[in-house]
């Protein structure tokens, strides 16, 4: 990680609650950690699943939160258009460019096919040097084990090399994660 100061984190993860409570805990531990230590939170927009309760934190905790969603998602995934905050873009393209845009970090919480494209997407970016933004994704109740097998799969066939898989840190805890960003909360 370079010298600069982490002043927003984005968050990728679930517009759904998930099967485990562990899930709703931990973005609510992200999104009060992050209020607590002065850290704007970069979202997806939706007031919904474990995305909505990290944002719901941080808000309640006095934080600043930054939603970035699209027209057509405004409605089913519950984001406040009058919010001053609130970014309605036309695209997925547009969400996801202007929510790096705003972001010095990413932290990945448990969600669904869009988290981890948005993972995947914002890796390949620092792959490919686009950006050199720490990106950290946080193993609560051992969600992201395949993760780990995946792109060690994928190394071992020739397909991943191994400074790519130091491109992003896999953590057990909200704790770990903002250590590693250097975050005190």
């Amino acid at each position: 990680m370079s010298e600069t100061t982490i002043g927003a984190v984005c968050v990728f993860c679930g517009a759904r609650d998930g099967a485990r409570p562990e899930y709703l805990a931990v973005a609510e531990q992200l999104g009060a950690a992050l209020a607590r230590a002065g850290v704007d939170l970069v979202f997806g927009g939706g007031g919904i699943g474990i995305m909505g309760a990290a944002s719901r934190a941080a808000r309640e905790g006095g934080g600043r939160v930054v939603g970035v969603i699209p027209q057509s998602l405004l409605e089913r995934e519950g984001g406040h258009r009058g919010d001053p905050d609130m970014h309605v873009v036309e695209t997925m393209h547009e969400r996801k460019a202007l929510m790096h845009q705003l972001s010095d970090a990413f932290v990945v919480l448990p969600g669904g096919l869009g988290t981890y494209e948005e993972f995947f997407e914002i890796l390949t970016w620092r792959q490919l040097g686009f950006h050199d933004k720490p990106i950290v994704v946080v193993d609560t109740a051992g969600y992201y084990g395949p993760l780990r097998e995946i792109v060690s799969h994928g190394a071992s066939e020739g397909f991943i090399g191994p400074r790519d898989e130091e491109l992003f840190t896999i953590v057990a805890s909200v704790e770990e994660a903002l250590a590693v960003l250097g975050i005190d909360a």
